[in-house]
């Protein structure tokens, strides 16, 4: 597994050679720091700590001064870990920029969706609503929600209105159009979860792996 974290900066469209128009997403990916490296010896499972951003140091509280203090580091702004096969192949310091992926490869990209405030149920979970005509006293209503006696109360996880969007989204299996390592930019085929400036993870595709270790399994 391999991953970076980056940054979304905006989405516009490209031609490919015969002609086509591509929507894409511009990803600023990198360069990245690794901070600490996880050993199933020690932590009990193997992973690599990204650094990303600058921050000055006083932004940071003491746990994390003295995090980056021991390993000799410049202070960064955001951290991610990504899980790895092998931690014994990275070392502390090591820089990760967006040259690790190449055109064409499927990445996921994980990141935090917008935020849409209270919302009701037509418009958080499609609801189809109530007559819309004259006369009607149901709209965007809910609807019944339980009954009265039995069981006399409204079951955990119903559908209801409430705060839509902020949550942690993850795009599976994102081909990657373009990589602009000169610029650390990481171009991505169709959108991606966030706002413009809005903080990414992106790793090597799950579904990707699952079908070279089963390619692997049947050749031998």
């Amino acid at each position: 597994m391999k991953g970076i974290i980056g940054r979304k900066i905006a989405m516009t469209q490209i031609f490919t050679e015969d002609g086509r128009i591509v929507p894409v997403t511009v990803v600023e990916a990198g360069p990245c720091r690794v901070t600490q490296i996880k050993t199933v010896d020690k932590e009990g499972y193997g992973a690599v700590q990204l650094g990303f951003g600058s921050v000055r140091e006083k932004k940071l509280n003491k746990p994390l001064r003295g995090h980056f203090q021991s390993k000799g580091l410049e202070p960064l702004r955001h951290l991610a870990e990504i899980r790895v096969d092998d931690p014994g192949a990275y070392q502390v310091g090591q820089e990760i920029t967006v040259s690790i992926f190449s055109k064409g490869e499927k990445v996921d990209v994980t990141g935090r969706s917008k935020g849409k405030g209270f919302a009701g149920v037509v418009k958080r979970h499609g609801f189809g609503g109530g007559p819309a005509s004259h006369g009607a006293h149901f709209h965007r209503a809910p609807g019944s929600i339980g009954a009265c006696a039995t069981p006399s109360r409204v079951f955990r996880g119903s559908r209801m209105p409430g705060r839509m969007g902020g949550e942690r989204v993850t795009a599976l299996n994102l081909e990657v159009v373009d990589v602009k390592p000169e610029r650390n930019l990481l171009l991505l085929k169709g959108s991606v979860p966030g706002p413009k400036g809005g903080l990414l993870l992106i790793r090597e595709s799950v579904k990707g792996r699952r079908q070279r270790s089963r390619k692997a399994h049947v050749l031998t």
